[in-house]
């Protein structure tokens, strides 16, 4: 893993992306210098026109999820991705292009070497999506401890990451092996020492149930940390795998004493400048859109186009959320709150619609010029929910310690949550957001957010 701007990379994803870029660079300055009427008058003007288009094209990919580690999509969603990718990055590149001052004798030939350089960059990302990763870039993995937290480490490293091997368990003189057994029980007649230089490991997780009593092996564990060896505890762990922060892996002390958790000055005042310039622009560019839906909620059904609902913001703070309606007038009655579930027959024909395009947040764009929300941090809750999860769940209350978002890290990671155990998974995320929260952060929510929508996952 790579940590670039407090959050985690994996070293594979952030390679293939620099590999993109410089393919793409390389391919756009090469087909327009080739052409050029002038090349040595328009360098400068080649290198941020080709900047620009790779840079554009990365976006692309990223939001359609490229650069995600996922099992579960089949090649025939990869390849679909692909051709919608292809259609999507000329079309940028070609404007680019158009409106720099560039001009070139021959057109076709640099559209060609744009459409050979961008083919050749998505087959790579399909062969590297489906294929097994090489050995030189894969991890070997050791779990210190055989309890339950050590299997959950190793099936967390099983399913999430392709490109690690597990070499096995080392069990403490302290914890029964338990359910682990055969070849991936490593021998206690070696040291902890012995067994990561023969296996070659290249990352030890620390996976205990219980720390104290002699279980852990601190100067062996310190030796194979001055070999080069990556020694991590179980909250660090599954903070830069599953970009999660685990409750029943971390205490108070670790989140007081850890790294992250920064709300200073600087990044306050530039996280709300990016709101303003970004919430104006995506305003104006979504008017057409947010009229055609009030137009359509009209005709659907009687009541009002948007409505008002208290939830919880900043600091505990209570404010008005606006949103359009996408529920039936008297969906809550009764007076009780409910959870909004992802097939909940209050919906409307349209409020199905843009609930699924996630049009019916765009209002709260108007909540980012006021102050109340940002376009990137923690959902915000009503007060009801706040209040009976702030019981149940610990922490739940930092996630309040940042304005709430528009859209989130929780929103990009997880499905529809309409339960308590749904929001106790959402919290994770967000604890990560609100320990990691940056500009380069944000940037990447908002890419992947635009992937949920053009993916029609919809999660809310």
């Amino acid at each position: 893993m790579i940590k670039i701007f407090d959050h985690y990379f994996h070293r594979r994803t952030f390679l293939q992306m620099c590999f993109d870029l410089g393919l793409l660079v390389v391919t756009v300055v090469v087909a327009v210098l080739s052409q050029a009427t002038h090349p040595a008058a328009v360098s400068p003007v080649v290198l941020v026109v080709s900047v620009l288009s790779a840079i554009g094209i990365l976006v692309i990919n990223m939001a359609l999820g490229f650069y995600q580690r996922v099992h579960h999509r089949t090649l025939g969603q990869t390849r679909a991705r692909a051709a919608l990718s292809l259609c999507l990055s000329l079309s940028l590149a070609y404007l680019i292009f158009r409106l720099s001052p560039l001009s070139l004798e021959d057109e076709k030939i640099f559209l060609l070497a744009l459409i050979v350089a961008v083919a050749l960059m998505l087959i790579h990302r399909i062969y590297m999506a489906h294929a097994t990763p090489r050995a030189m870039m894969r991890q070997r993995v050791l779990v210190f401890g055989s309890g339950e937290r050590a299997r959950l480490v190793g099936r967390t490293l099983k399913n999430s990451d392709p490109s690690v091997d597990l070499v096995g368990y080392y069990a403490s003189p302290t914890e029964p092996a338990g359910e682990i057994g055969g070849r991936e029980l490593l021998s206690s007649a070696k040291s902890l020492t012995d067994i990561v230089m023969d296996e070659r490991v290249d990352e030890i997780v620390v996976a205990l149930g219980e720390r104290r009593g002699g279980s852990m092996p601190l100067r062996e564990l310190l030796d194979c940390k001055l070999h080069g060896v990556r020694v991590v505890d179980i909250a660090t762990h599954f903070e830069k795998t599953l970009g999660q922060i685990r409750r029943d892996a971390v205490s108070a002390g670790w989140l007081i004493f850890g790294d992250g958790f920064k709300q200073g000055l600087w990044r306050t005042v530039v996280k709300r400048i990016f709101d303003l310039l970004c919430a104006s622009l995506l305003i104006v560019l979504s008017l057409p859109v947010m009229l055609l839906t009030g137009v359509l909620i009209l005709l659907e059904s009687s009541g009002p186009i948007l409505y008002r609902q208290e939830r919880v913001g900043l600091n505990g703070r209570l404010f008005n959320v606006i949103k359009f309606r996408s529920m039936r007038p008297d969906a809550e009655q009764d007076g009780k709150p409910r959870w909004a579930m992802a097939a909940d027959d209050r919906v409307t024909r349209v409020g199905r619609t843009i609930r699924k395009l996630r049009i019916d947040e765009l209002p709260q764009l108007f909540s980012v010029l006021t102050g109340d929300m940002s376009l990137v941090g923690p959902r915000p809750e009503r007060p009801y929910f706040v209040d009976k999860l702030t019981q149940e769940l610990p922490y739940y209350a930092v996630r309040q310690s940042v304005k709430p978002g528009v859209t989130g890290w929780a929103q990009v990671r997880y499905h529809y949550g309409a339960s308590v155990e749904d929001a106790a998974e959402k919290l994770q995320y967000d604890l990560y957001y609100v320990k990691n929260h940056s500009l380069f952060l944000d940037l990447i929510v908002l890419f992947e957010t635009v992937g949920v929508v053009l993916m029609g996952k919809g999660a809310h």
